[in-house]
């Protein structure tokens, strides 16, 4: 019965982490891809107009999730503000995605 019922809650956590995942990219993709490019490497068109700083840059590798979260949340440089736009797990499934470019 308990393993039973730890495969069944470990099922439970993979399903809610690839889902989440999953959100992460999408949000990503709609919300951040156009500035920071498709692998983080700020490449796009605007991340060069806008001199964006690519996930190598040791500025960036060095921010925490909760630093990124927080830059999201309220903007940095001339990235605008994303509070009025997403929820608080929206930036942390985005910020989540993007920091998976890190490795």
């Amino acid at each position: 019965m308990r393993i039973r019922t730890g495969l069944a809650l470990a099922a439970v956590v993979a399903t809610t982490m690839t889902t989440a995942f999953a959100q992460g990219a999408d949000l990503y993709k709609a919300k951040c891809l156009m500035c920071h490019g498709a692998s983080g490497m700020a490449d796009s068109p605007a991340g060069k107009a806008m001199k964006v700083k690519p996930i190598t840059d040791p500025d960036v590798k060095k921010l925490t999730e909760a630093e990124m979260i927080t830059a999201t949340k309220n903007g940095m440089g001339k990235m605008q503000p994303f509070k009025d736009k997403l929820t608080e797990a929206q930036m942390k499934d985005a910020v989540a995605h993007f920091r998976t470019f890190l490795k």
